[in-house]
């Protein structure tokens, strides 16, 4: 470690010194890249979620009308899709729904071209909510990121991609049919 990075420590740096100097072995960069990421995305969460506290909402009901709202107009999507389209499982957007209908935010339609499906779509309340959090989420993670040079942040956001992208979390069309 050169001087620079010797007086700018994090805690990952004193995770990896104990692995350095108990099994030097375990101190490897794989581990410094899991336990960053951990971190960040714990600090993520914890500024997202006081937004989303604010609002009444999980993290996951929020994830599913984002979800919607960035589906573009008609803001509406089958339920195999918007699980797909977000990070939930199918069984567990099914509740999520009955709770976001309940709410106002969300409300299901027949699909007139096949009667055993149907759509999700976001009533005018719920898109107008899923900008309301999208927006303040957004002003949240700038604030906790506000200390990071702009070019830092462009430079971490590209190498996360690389990093994705090498590990096959390939995107599929940016827009297909819903």
């Amino acid at each position: 470690m050169g001087a620079r990075e010797t007086a700018r420590r994090d805690r990952v740096d004193e995770v990896m010194d104990g692995w350095r100097a108990e099994l030097p072995e375990a101190a490897t960069v794989h581990l410094e890249i899991v336990k960053r990421t951990g971190r960040l995305k714990s600090l993520v969460e914890e500024v997202t979620q006081g937004v989303l506290g604010e609002y009444g909402l999980t993290y996951a009901e929020f994830d599913v009308l984002a979800t919607l709202r960035r589906a573009g107009a008609p803001y509406r999507l089958k339920p195999s899709r918007l699980a797909s389209r977000s990070s939930l499982t199918t069984g567990g957007t099914s509740n999520i729904l009955q709770r976001l209908t309940a709410a106002g935010l969300v409300e299901r339609e027949p699909d007139p071209d096949d009667g055993r499906s149907s759509w999700v779509r976001l009533t005018d309340r719920g898109a107008r909510r899923a900008e309301e959090l999208a927006l303040a989420t957004g002003e949240a993670h700038a604030e906790l990121l506000a200390g990071v040079p702009d070019e830092t942040a462009r430079a971490l956001a590209d190498l996360l991609r690389e990093v994705l992208l090498t590990l096959g979390d390939r995107s599929g069309p940016a827009r297909g049919p819903a």
